[in-house]
């Protein structure tokens, strides 16, 4: 292999404070394309995410994906020993991602007068549910807080039904993968300057940057978007609709060419000379008459016979898969999407896979989630610490 083959973020060190999901998951993104990352964690209060949905033999799976790729260090940041030894690893870091309350590094002299003293070129990246002034900056912020507040679980679910949240974390991953590319921008503007910066990342803002231009509707109509379930108020057809084997597919109509192609395979052809249909409000206005005609033809097939007629006729149409079919799906394997990781602790395990590919320095899963802790004394000991450091580092509890 050479040097220009590397992952791109080879020789970029970050240190992930961070707990849970959001500020983790961006550590994950920057580690599997490279960058040495080292999870630090409480000695005896570990990241909650190793307990966090199923495990097995006590280990949790959650923990294998969003642990992967990193190094594990154990540090308490409020005594004296885990201070200095984290301005220590601030001098020889690039990033550092955290998501404290405000206020709690300080609290511990750790703010950004401290850690740019020791590093100037460091990038600190603060990952909180409100950011870091405001009235609500001191509040606990979580995904779901996000999810209700940004406007998504307000346009989520049936019009007569109560908003919905996801089952998932679904505004910490958006800001995961946000707080990456903001610490990727803050590290090209560190090229020109040659300083580094703080990055203040609120969960809240990108799970509504990615609702579309509901502020702009807001303000120049006034226009509030309102719950239309699995329907779109710009175009239809738009569902999804049960097939005869009691499988469900859904449909997807953006385009007026496809609209057209869809009606002319269910064997409504006339409704495409209706003025209403030319444009995708129009249609969307009438979706009772199209999602009628759509269901009506689809309840009469297989899942096997729409699928294979939707694409004889280049019409948009795709299966509700759950996660076994995903990990049988003939698209996902040609991609790789699910890769397999060989573990110490529970042998072949599979996995998503890296989040894109690159043709000439792709990314990868050089290996799973590790232990609480288990590197700590290799990064210590990398870091100039000696065995008597350690120890004394020990016995305080710093480590």
């Amino acid at each position: 292999m050479t040097e220009d083959t590397f992952p791109p973020f080879t020789g970029l060190r970050v240190l992930d404070l961070a707990t849970l999901f959001a500020g983790p998951i961006a550590a994950t993104m920057l580690g599997d394309f490279g960058a040495e990352v080292i999870k630090i964690e409480h000695p005896r209060k570990p990241d909650p995410s190793r307990g966090h949905g199923p495990s097995k033999d006590g280990i949790g799976l959650w923990w294998k994906v969003l642990g992967r790729n990193k190094r594990t260090l154990t540090l308490d940041l409020s005594k004296p020993g885990g201070r200095a030894t984290l301005l220590r690893l601030a001098a020889t870091a690039d990033v550092i991602i955290e998501n404290f309350r405000p206020g709690t590094l300080e609290k511990w002299d750790l703010g950004w007068p401290e850690l740019s003293a020791a590093n100037p070129r460091l990038v600190l990246t603060r990952v909180t549910g409100f950011g870091q002034f405001g009235p609500s900056a001191h509040r606990p912020g979580f995904g779901t807080l996000a999810e209700a507040m940004s406007g998504f679980a307000a346009i989520t679910g049936e019009p007569d039904a109560p908003p919905t949240l996801p089952p998932f974390g679904l505004a910490d991953s958006i800001a995961g993968l946000a707080t990456a590319y903001a610490v990727l921008t803050a590290l090209a503007a560190r090229d020109r300057t040659g300083e580094g910066q703080v990055v203040d990342m609120a969960i809240i803002e990108p799970m509504l940057a990615v609702l579309g231009p509901q502020p702009t509707w807001y303000d120049q109509l006034g226009y509030v978007q309102e719950r239309t379930g699995n329907r779109s108020a710009n175009n239809a057809p738009r569902n999804t609709y049960r097939t005869a084997d009691g499988t469900w597919v859904a449909v997807s109509t953006s385009a007026q060419s496809i609209a057209e192609r869809v009606m002319r395979l269910v064997g409504r052809p006339d409704v495409i000379d209706e003025p209403w249909f030319a444009t995708g409000a129009g249609r969307a206005a009438h979706a009772d008459v199209l999602d009628k005609a759509v269901g009506a033809w689809i309840a009469e097939r297989t899942r096997t016979e729409v699928l294979a007629a939707f694409e004889k006729a280049q019409a948009a149409v795709a299966p509700i898969q759950d996660v076994r079919d995903v990990m049988a799906d003939p698209q996902y394997q040609a991609l790789g999407t699910v890769t397999t990781v060989d573990d110490p602790d529970l042998g072949p395990l599979r996995m998503q896979n890296v989040l894109f590919r690159l043709s000439a320095t792709p990314g990868g899963i050089r290996w799973a989630g590790r232990p609480h802790g288990a590197d700590s004394e290799e990064v210590l000991t990398e870091l100039g610490l000696t065995p008597a450091d350690v120890a004394a580092l020990r016995e305080e509890g710093a480590v």
